[in-house]
């Protein structure tokens, strides 16, 4: 798997939802392409889990940070305990995220600050401190989005619009950043076989219904696995992909190119 992508040798990458799903194979497939890589979660017995994997992947411990990226204290230190272990960062990848169920008419705003302070506001608090060390090395910024900010689907008002600002974001971060050289594009999966949805809310059996109502609503008939959708971030942050900046690429099984019939 990792011989057939871009080395990452010599680059630090710092990953942000580290401790499950898309951030922790991330993770360790950026360990796999010689990255060194700083992980942060917000679950430390989770994140030391993912921190083994690396370890035993690659014999390189990377460095892990538990912290809550909703708090500004929190993000700065992410930030800098990254420069200080490493001296440099060539590469962030934003994949902290969460997710809450809801309409306009039931989508309280509580659920809705929450959304937008992991989803939107972390990130933007997050790229702003990293930038001037991204100039330095004329790096790479990776987005997690979603096929939710690329297409409109009901009950999950709050989560769509917090993908779509993610999308806009990258496209004026991109055009901002393109005359110093630091590339940012954002991935947009679809179904992924992850525990977002039962962290917002859905019980195992709604779940299990969920991925296999996703075998109808993905032209591949099937959900995604997060390594898949790690593979398209380590393109998007490798030197591979040194033409492609401002870019939404959907990894979501063809579900962003649908139309009910």
């Amino acid at each position: 798997m990792a011989a057939s992508l871009g080395n990452l040798t010599g680059k630090v990458a710092l990953i942000t939802g580290a401790s499950s799903g898309i951030g922790a194979a991330t993770a360790v497939l950026f360990s796999k392409l010689g990255a060194s890589v700083a992980l942060t979660g917000r679950k430390s017995e989770n994140l030391q889990q993912v921190g083994s994997q690396c370890e035993q992947a690659v014999g390189k411990k990377p460095l892990l940070l538990v912290g809550d990226l909703s708090k500004e204290e929190d993000t700065k230190l992410v930030l800098d305990e990254t420069i200080k272990q490493y001296g440099k960062l060539n590469i962030l990848v934003n994949c902290a995220g969460v997710i809450e169920f809801g309409s306009i008419e039931n989508t309280s705003l509580e659920q809705y600050d929450r959304v937008f302070n992991i989803n939107v506001r972390s990130i933007y608090h997050l790229t702003m401190l990293a930038v001037p060390h991204l100039v330095e090395t004329k790096g790479s910024i990776v987005n997690v989005s979603s096929v939710n900010g690329i297409r409109s689907f009901p009950g999950v008002l709050a989560y769509n619009m917090s993908k779509s600002a993610i999308d806009q974001f990258t496209r004026c971060v991109a055009l901002e950043l393109a005359p110093k050289q630091v590339r940012v594009n954002s991935v947009n999966p679809g179904v992924v076989v992850t525990e977002l949805q039962k962290r917002g809310g859905l019980t195992d059996d709604a779940y299990a219904k969920f991925l296999e109502r996703s075998k109808e609503t993905h032209a591949l008939g099937r959900p995604g696995q997060p390594e898949e959708v790690a593979r398209a971030i380590a393109f998007m942050a490798s030197d591979d992909s040194s033409f492609v900046t401002g870019a939404s690429i959907p990894v979501d099984g063809g579900r962003h190119a649908m139309c009910p019939r």
